[in-house]
C-alpha cells in the first residue's frame, strides 16, 4: 500500500528516479526551458526548486550539497553563476510549468517547465535598446494652448 507516500514513482525504481530527475535538473539548469510530459515536469519542479534555494547562499557546504545531487561540475558551476543570481529577491517559485497538449505516440501530456526569470517575454524588465519611451499628452489640452495662444481664450470670457 502507498498510505502517505507522496512521490510519484513515474514508473521506476528509486535509482532510476532519481538518475531520470538529476538528468532532468542538469538539462532545466542548462538550456532554461525543456519538454517532457507533465507528470516529469511536476517531479522536476519537487526536485530542483530545493536547489535553487540552495544556491541562493553560495557557500562551500550548499555548493557540495548541490553536486551530491546533480552529480555535475558544469551544471552546479551554472546553477551558482547564471541562476542564482537572478533568483535572489524571488521567495521561490522559480519555475513554470506550461500544458502543451499531447504527444502524438502515446497521447501523453506534455509540459514544458521553464526557469521564470530567464523567460524574456514575461519579465518586467527589457533591455535598453528595446524600450520605447512615449510621451502622454491629451489632445485637449493640446488644443486649448493653440487655441489660447491665438486669442480664443478672451473672446470667450467678454
Amino acid at each position: 500500500m502507498r498510505h502517505g507516500n507522496k512521490n510519484n514513482a513515474l514508473g521506476r525504481k528509486k535509482a532510476h528516479r532519481d538518475s531520470l530527475l538529476s538528468n532532468l535538473a542538469i538539462s532545466l539548469i542548462d538550456h532554461k526551458r525543456i519538454e517532457t510530459t507533465l507528470a516529469k515536469a511536476k517531479a522536476l519542479r519537487l526536485y530542483v526548486e530545493p536547489l535553487i534555494t540552495k544556491s541562493k547562499d553560495d557557500t562551500t557546504h550548499s555548493r557540495r550539497v548541490v553536486f551530491s545531487e546533480l552529480q555535475n561540475k558544469e551544471a552546479t558551476a551554472a546553477l551558482f553563476r547564471d541562476v542564482a543570481p537572478k533568483v535572489a529577491s524571488r521567495p521561490g517559485g522559480y519555475t513554470r510549468i506550461i500544458k502543451l497538449g499531447n504527444r502524438l505516440g502515446d497521447a501523453a501530456e506534455m509540459a514544458m517547465i521553464e526557469l521564470v526569470d530567464f523567460n524574456t517575454t514575461y519579465t518586467k524588465e527589457k533591455s535598453a535598446g528595446t524600450a520605447k519611451k512615449t510621451r502622454r499628452t491629451r489632445r485637449t489640452s493640446a488644443k486649448s494652448a493653440a487655441h489660447k495662444a491665438e486669442g480664443g481664450e478672451e473672446a470667450k470670457s467678454e
